[in-house]
């Protein structure tokens, strides 16, 4: 609805909602964090299985209301703070729109209870930072840069994968309450680094290969750390 609101239009939308959501995660922390009283929403179903249960859902407890408090007054911030420099710009409509869809992934991520909607908050912010780093489309750096931030958002979404593929394994769920639950259980599970190796490789070459081993536990969270810092060329 760019070309209807105008510049000013989209302007006044988005301060004013990124302003709500704020006072919101305010309120939210009140009452989570200062009073103790931890939420879960469950949405509605995502995946079904016979051994497989997914739901979409929100997760707010004390550090998620925190991470709710930061990231929408920083976002009212710079909404704010980019109305002056960017008053006189042709396309700010759709500036505020890829603005606004950053937050929203943003508060996604950090509101899922469980793993893989943490993904889809994860994979959306990084579309978002693609869209506002090439939002001068017609300039080659631009276009460059934004290019190699997707590049390695991709290394380290490999990471995240597996790190997800291996939680999902060792404790047949994604969410984070009975995996939090169980991992003392599993702490002193180890991963045989070469073991998928020996089924694919012929046996001559398969002796060949160590026996070394990591502890399960450290690998995920290596894997999580991996993912974490290919986001926007963190490392």
């Amino acid at each position: 609805f760019g070309r209807f609101l105008g510049g000013a239009g989209a302007t006044r939308l988005t301060v004013t909602t990124t302003a709500i959501a704020a006072f919101l995660s305010l309120f939210a922390f009140y009452e989570v964090a200062l009073c103790q009283s931890p939420t879960v929403l469950r949405l509605a179903p995502w995946r079904t299985t016979d051994s497989f249960t997914l739901s979409w859902g929100f997760l707010f407890d004390s550090l998620t209301v925190v991470r709710l408090v930061v990231v929408t007054s920083i976002s009212t911030l710079v909404h704010l703070y980019s109305t002056s420099y960017r008053s006189e710009d042709p396309h700010l409509p759709r500036f505020r729109a890829y603005l606004s869809l950053f937050t929203f992934f943003r508060l996604v991520l950090v509101t899922a209870d469980n793993f893989l909607q943490r993904f889809v908050g994860w994979e959306g912010v990084g579309l978002a930072s693609y869209l506002l780093i090439s939002f001068w489309y017609s300039r080659l750096q631009a276009n460059k840069a934004a290019i190699k931030a997707r590049v390695l958002n991709r290394v380290g979404d490999r990471g995240l994968s597996l790190a997800l593929f291996l939680i999902l394994a060792t404790f047949g769920t994604l969410d984070y309450a009975p995996v939090f639950a169980l991992a003392p259980a599993f702490a002193d599970s180890t991963f045989p680094i070469f073991a998928p190796l020996h089924d694919i490789l012929p046996p001559f070459l398969s002796g060949f290969l160590p026996s070394a081993s990591l502890n399960l536990l450290d690998l995920i969270a290596f894997l999580l750390l991996f993912g974490a810092v290919g986001k926007s060329a963190q490392v």
